[in-house]
């Protein structure tokens, strides 16, 4: 019941107007056909809105390292009729995703929580089509939880390991008050 509730909230979190959840839908360009890997799904939000968007010959995977969240996603997928959406539980840092098949990988304030991550988006880049694209929304201001700092990368932070990575950086928004929001390239193919 307590991971219900924690997906439910992070749902209101991500559709709460001040997050601007309709304006990150629209600078993602999403196209009917497209597939998209939603890493830190949560409560599957953003996933059921890209299984709206991308369509019946599109598909959304939903990754997440809580099993409880997944099955939440998939309990909305039968009420909405979305069969467009493949919920991954991901171990570690190890996700099972189809070489070379994604349009775009999209994070929203999970960039925090990984470890390694210039090795991480290294392996990240072999999913990616060679057009595909790379979208981190992350804190850059710390939040305090229970009087501890933390939950948050400067934007600068995540530029360079993005670097280090071999990604470069395509656009950057900056309407949502507390977040960064970048979108990534692989060097060489960035597309302004």
């Amino acid at each position: 019941m307590l991971e219900r509730l924690k997906a439910e909230m992070f749902n209101r979190a991500a559709s709460d107007p001040r997050n601007k959840p309709n304006e990150v839908l629209n600078v993602l360009k999403l196209r009917q056909g497209q597939v998209v890997a939603d890493i830190g799904a949560g409560g599957g939000y953003f996933s059921l809105r890209f299984a709206e968007i991308v369509g019946k010959n599109g598909r959304v995977f939903a990754a997440d390292t809580n099993r409880k969240f997944l099955e939440l996603i998939n309990e909305q997928c039968k009420e909405k009729r979305l069969e467009n959406i493949e919920t991954i539980l991901a171990t570690g840092e190890e996700l099972d995703l189809p070489e070379k098949s994604l349009d775009l990988i999209f994070m929203r304030n999970v960039y925090h929580h990984l470890r390694n991550r210039v090795e991480y988006f290294k392996k990240l880049g072999s999913f990616l089509k060679p057009n595909g694209k790379v979208a981190i929304i992350e804190r850059s201001k710390p939040l305090t939880l229970h009087g501890i700092l933390g939950h948050y990368v400067p934007r600068e932070t995540i530029m360079k390991e993005m670097e280090q990575a071999g990604f470069a950086v395509d656009q950057e928004f900056d309407f949502l008050p507390n977040q960064s929001f970048i979108i990534f390239v692989r060097n060489g193919k960035c597309l302004g």
